[in-house]
């Protein structure tokens, strides 16, 4: 009979436990495909009524890149909103293929990172809808939750009084 009442209650208790998240594929869910002229892109994300554009810089064998992806990048609440902000892109800081930067000017996945002051990786570049960097983060988040307070210190324009750091500190309860 206790036994019962003990798995009882827990049924009882799962519908007041927050639900999860829904994984899905970063790649798809995440990040935009790349026509490789930035400059396009911005026109695009005016027109979307975007708040800027968010940039990746990685490479293929960087386990934070993977963790972040694989951890962060691939929940559905952090899709939504950020799909919702900005438009978003990775950038292979090896990479050789060809592209076109924010002022319209011809070059290289690898020298548009290396422009950009991108070395280690992942970075996350986040630029406004003029194509200038307004705010920058090196590293992989701890949780999806501090990744989502980023996006909200760009949105909120708080980059423009503070480092991220403070405005991460003054916003725990």
């Amino acid at each position: 009979m206790r036994w019962f009442i003990l798995t009882l209650s827990l049924v009882c208790a799962l519908p007041s436990l927050p639900a999860l998240a829904e994984a899905r594929d970063p790649h798809s869910h995440f990040f935009m495909s790349r026509m490789g002229d930035f400059k396009d892109e911005l026109a695009t994300a005016r027109k979307e009524g975007k708040d800027g554009v968010l940039i990746m810089f990685e490479m293929e064998e960087c386990p934070f890149c993977a963790r972040m992806k694989g951890t962060v990048l691939n929940q559905s609440e952090v899709q939504d909103w950020y799909r919702k902000h900005f438009l978003i892109y990775t950038v292979d800081v090896k990479g050789g293929t060809e592209m076109t930067d924010f002022q319209g000017n011809p070059t290289t996945e690898k020298a548009f990172a290396l422009a950009n002051r991108a070395r280690a990786t992942p970075t996350f570049l986040f630029f406004d809808l003029e194509g200038l960097p307004i705010a920058r983060f090196t590293g992989a988040t701890q949780t999806p939750e501090e990744f989502m307070l980023l996006g909200r210190y760009v949105v909120e324009g708080a980059y423009k009084t503070q480092p991220f750091n403070v405005y991460k500190k003054a916003a725990k309860p």
